[in-house]
């Protein structure tokens, strides 16, 4: 699987939760980030070095695109031209989404890239729910993240800037449509009230992963223990310690991407 940088964490921990027997190779292109202020041709050349590294150097059976700009850019191409499964965040974020609301109005919100390429809205609408969809970008969440800043003054205030569309539409469901949000989560709730549910593609991502690879008959024996490892094309110290903070004591160690 692959991010932008640590967002993608969130779906490797539910990834990991769910499916303990599975080896997975994580690349975090922190060398890069951010991508949702990037040209979606620059994300789409980025996710096709990516995903390629990962089926070239790491002999994987399937790819997740752990990174909804990156999905939006060229999760198309990369299904087209890679020779294993490919497995977005999008669409099972967007049916989580429609599921969860008793209202109908509900909210998404992602990266510059994400929102202006339409990709939530193209999700939503293939679901038939008749739901009322008010979108919006959020940049300097994932800056934010990647510094290891979850929470504060500055957070809040950006938060309450740009979540206003949201809290002025009265949504019941929000989902976060950048893997890097669920970690300002509290700070998000906090904005748009407790009767707004969060819903984050992490889990919905790692069922998918499941039904697809149960599908395909390539899902390992339960009693085995799976192996990870991080790789990242930034700086791999800081992404060992604050990866680490993040996800738990399966990141203990970062190997730099590209490989030597």
């Amino acid at each position: 699987m692959f991010d932008s940088g640590f967002g993608g964490l969130t779906v490797a921990r539910a990834l990991i939760d769910l499916l303990p027997a599975e080896d997975m190779v994580y690349i975090g292109d922190t060398g890069r980030y951010p991508y949702g202020s990037k040209p979606l041709a620059d994300v789409r050349e980025y996710a096709h070095e990516l995903a390629w590294s990962l089926v070239r150097d790491f002999d994987v059976k399937a790819v997740v695109v752990a990174c909804n700009t990156a999905t939006a850019a060229g999760l198309s191409d990369l299904r087209a031209e890679l020779p294993v499964p490919v497995i977005d965040v999008v669409k099972p974020g967007a049916r989580a989404l429609v599921q969860a609301t008793a209202t109908g109005r509900v909210g998404v919100i992602g990266t510059v890239g994400t929102v202006s390429s339409g990709a939530y809205v193209d999700a939503i609408a293939s679901t038939g729910a008749p739901v009322q969809l008010t979108s919006a970008a959020c940049p300097g969440f994932v800056e934010f993240v990647e510094r290891g800043q979850t929470s504060g003054d500055e957070v809040m205030v950006l938060a309450e800037r740009l979540l206003a569309p949201i809290v002025a539409a009265d949504v019941d469901a929000l989902l976060l449509g950048c893997t890097h949000y669920p970690f300002l989560a509290r700070t998000i709730s906090d904005v748009v009230g407790p009767n707004v549910t969060l819903v984050s593609s992490a889990d919905e991502t790692a069922f998918a992963a499941h039904d697809e690879l149960l599908a395909l008959g390539l899902l390992r024996p339960r009693h085995r223990v799976g192996a990870c490892r991080f790789l990242s094309s930034g700086d791999v110290g800081h992404f060992r310690e604050l990866g680490n903070r993040l996800l738990g004591p399966e990141l203990d160690q970062t190997e730099p991407w590209p490989l030597a």
